[in-house]
């Protein structure tokens, strides 16, 4: 299994994406930074507190890379059975679940990774810029610290499960323009709330979905023996 994700990795040049990865996060950094040292205005920054900030990091990361897990998909999956060269992948001596198990791995360890380290870095940014902006009041409580691990890293594997519900309409529709339209739509169900209640930050909802996104590449996998790949 390694094997052969070393080599999707290979063919479809997947480590190209990192250039994309580390613009979006520039982005997003930019953005962060914005709305909380420099558009401060009269009564302080957006955030009053660490929690809040870390909170609007998370949601923006995790949009992000939603759409990037779709894009993934979409050259990993999508394109193939799109173009129909998945065809000459499946008369190799090799199982087809374990080529498109192969794939979803890769699109839901991208995932994974890309949302856990870029919450990390954007987080430990902003924290060293505020510690001479002091904007956000008080200190950061290194008691948090492990909770908010914790945090970052339940929420990377959620959104990667539920950057897997775009592989339903992709495969249906056999387009990777409704994939990503598809990723798009569930960023805005995420995103949806108010300064104090947003559907992506609550665990109920971002469990549910990633169940739905896992069972959905659990029957691609299962079903993909009897498929009609024409």
């Amino acid at each position: 299994m390694l094997k052969l994700i070393q080599l999707e990795i290979r063919k479809n040049k997947l480590l190209g994406m990192l250039k994309g990865v580390v613009i979006a996060n520039l982005a997003i950094l930019a953005f962060m930074i914005l709305i909380t040292y420099v558009d401060t205005g009269e009564g302080g920054g957006e955030f009053n507190t660490y929690a809040e900030m870390f909170a609007v990091i998370y949601l923006f990361v995790k949009a992000t890379f939603l759409v990037f897990a779709s894009v993934v998909l979409s050259k990993l999956v999508i394109e193939e059975y799109k173009n129909n060269t998945i065809t000459l992948l499946f008369m190799y001596p090799i199982s087809r679940k374990k080529l498109m198990a192969a794939k979803i791995i890769i699109v839901f360890l991208f995932t994974v990774v890309s949302i856990f380290v870029s919450d990390i870095l954007l987080n430990a940014v902003l924290v060293g810029i505020n510690s001479f902006t002091h904007v956000i009041p008080g200190s950061l409580d290194l008691n948090i610290i492990p909770s908010e691990l914790i945090r970052i890293s339940t929420d990377a594997v959620y959104a990667a499960g539920i950057g897997l519900i775009p592989l339903f309409i992709g495969m249906r529709k056999k387009s990777v323009p409704a994939t990503i339209v598809t990723a798009v739509l569930l960023v805005s169900l995420i995103s949806s709330g108010t300064n104090d209640f947003q559907m992506g930050n609550q665990v109920g909802v971002s469990l549910a979905l990633a169940l739905v996104g896992i069972g959905i590449a659990y029957l691609s996998i299962r079903n993909i023996e009897q498929k009609d790949i024409a």
